[in-house]
């Protein structure tokens, strides 16, 4: 496994609306991939590989990562923060943060929180659920250097790297760069194809699927698949029943999420191809949340769609962890798909 390639879109920094450096390595990975390679007013990076012209195959992976904008910069220059995308406040606390500037690039700072210190407490106090907007970024700078280097709209992202961790990798943004790894890795694996492959680094995911809803409605493809990360509840005080997918099983095929119920036919063929290869996988139905999947469903008149998922622990965390031997397998089941994505009518009259 290219574990660079993964650990590189994993720490490049890139928010909603902000995915300029990310797309940039997404684009020279890619480029040698395809026939050509376009990008969009959304900011969208499309590479289309030429196939036989009688079906169109979309792949949608999103490049942004949840995290913050600058709003405020008090008096004593801590920084206020507009959040893009849905954190879990009770895994922010005692995180280190980079906020990005035009002037002194990275800039390394405290995520703190407004609460008094647990020795000052008293009462209830310590009960009270944490909200995001109470947490502040402490830079550790005067206030006036503060205001010179920094400006409203700076992008914040969570300061961690790529690791190796046993048999899986732990980052923050595995969500969903790994869909975008997989994308990549799966176009370099396929040998032959028939049908036009529109590989799809959308952008604006985690704030409600944008970039993937203009790029379908441009390229109208007859099938999508959403590659992104999924639920792997499989750990201490989770039951089975809520654990969504599981570590080291493979794949997941997902049947339905809250954005779309995936095309029955489609979902049939991924799960026929994956048995026929012998590919590690499993069957996913996630509750809520949703993918790029519902967008490729619903633009225009429609496309026969699905979401091909990578399980992730600890998904919108610092500490998002998936399964190496998982992502070979979505890897392995998406070129095998392809090869063949001409076969079968999704039809259902």
């Amino acid at each position: 496994m290219n574990i660079e390639l993964l650990k590189k879109l994993c720490e490049t920094p890139g928010v909603p609306s902000r995915e300029d450096r990310l797309r940039a390595v997404v684009k020279e990975a890619l480029a040698p991939l395809v026939d050509d390679l376009t990008v969009d007013v959304m900011g969208n990076v499309i590479g289309r590989k030429a196939g036989r012209g009688k079906r169109k195959v979309m792949i949608a992976a999103h490049m942004d990562e949840i995290g913050f904008l600058v709003k405020y910069i008090d008096e004593k220059g801590f920084l206020r923060l507009q959040t893009l995308g849905g954190f879990d406040p009770r895994q922010l606390f005692a995180q280190r943060v980079l906020v990005h500037t035009a002037q002194r690039g990275a800039l390394r700072g405290v995520l703190s929180y407004t609460a008094k210190p647990v020795h000052l407490q008293a009462g209830d106090e310590a009960k009270q659920p944490p909200r995001v907007e109470d947490f502040f970024v402490d830079l550790g700078m005067k206030a006036g250097d503060v205001k010179k280097q920094v400006e409203i709209g700076d992008m914040v992202t969570m300061d961690r790297t790529l690791e190796v961790c046993g048999e899986n990798i732990v980052s923050k943004a595995v969500d969903n760069r790994v869909g975008i790894f997989v994308m990549i890795e799966a176009l370099k694996m396929l040998k032959k194809h028939s049908v036009d492959i529109y590989a799809v680094a959308t952008t604006q995911e985690e704030v409600g699927l944008r970039g993937a809803t203009t790029s379908a409605y441009a390229i109208e493809p007859d099938v999508g698949i959403a590659l992104d990360t999924t639920l792997a509840n499989d750990y201490p005080g989770q039951s089975d029943a809520d654990a969504i997918t599981r570590l080291g099983r493979g794949a997941a095929i997902k049947i339905m999420d809250g954005s779309l119920i995936c095309h029955p036919k489609l979902v049939a063929h991924f799960r026929d191809v994956a048995k026929k290869k012998k590919i590690p996988h499993q069957m996913e139905i996630l509750p809520r949340g949703g993918t790029d999947g519902g967008a490729l469903q619903r633009a225009r008149g429609g496309s026969a769609s699905i979401t091909l998922s990578i399980p992730t622990r600890y998904i919108h965390t610092v500490n998002e962890m998936a399964n190496r031997a998982d992502i070979k397998s979505a890897i392995q089941l998406l070129a095998a798909y392809l090869a063949e994505a001409h076969a079968r009518d999704y039809a259902l009259e």
